[in-house]
């Protein structure tokens, strides 16, 4: 995987090998980048069901200050320390090896808040909805967040979720982003 744009691009990420992940579509993750590109300088990031945390670098690479990065596989963790590594960005990412249901608790517990949140659940399971319900509060984003979701094109999401709306859709192929935003 590259990284596509911005200070960093071109830059290989290293992913867990024989790992079965399912990266965002170059095409889908322009698009997202697109609309992101004003709120990303010196924005703090979270990026839940990781991978190899491309999503966060692609980010810092479009000037994000900061990120946490939630992945619950071990293998998919050290990649992305070493990624964060090789690009000097070690002292930026903190990376949590666990559900994320429970980072999400950790996470309020401690008083985080971010600007965007991306998040990208297996497609096959009910984590998108029971995310969306879990974040519904509004408690982990600063003023103006965005939630993130990629989604199976096919999944039905309500508008609302709690305190979250739904401001926007992209789609590509079978994958689908849906944006969020707390009242």
């Amino acid at each position: 995987m590259k990284i596509g744009s911005g200070e960093m691009r071109g830059r290989r990420l290293h992913a867990p090998r024989g790992e079965r992940t399912r990266p965002t579509s170059g095409r889908l993750k322009k698009s997202l980048f697109d609309v992101l590109a004003g709120r990303l300088p010196e924005a703090r990031v979270l990026d839940l069901y990781a991978g190899s945390g491309a999503l966060a670098f692609e980010a810092f690479s479009r000037g994000a200050a900061e990120a946490v990065v939630v992945e619950r596989n071990r293998k998919a963790c050290d990649s992305i320390r070493r990624n964060a590594s090789e690009l000097r960005l070690e002292e930026r990412v903190e990376v949590l090896a666990m559900d994320v249901s429970s980072a999400v608790s950790k996470l309020r517990h401690r008083g985080d808040r971010f600007d965007v949140i991306f998040a990208d659940p297996p497609y096959r399971s009910s984590e998108a909805e029971d995310l969306l319900v879990q974040l519904g509060d509004g408690r982990l984003f600063a003023e103006g967040g965005l939630l993130v979701l990629e989604h199976h094109h096919k999944r039905e999401l309500r508008d609302r979720y709690g305190s979250l709306s739904r401001l926007r859709v992209l789609k590509a192929g079978e994958s689908t982003l849906t944006l969020f935003g707390p009242e």
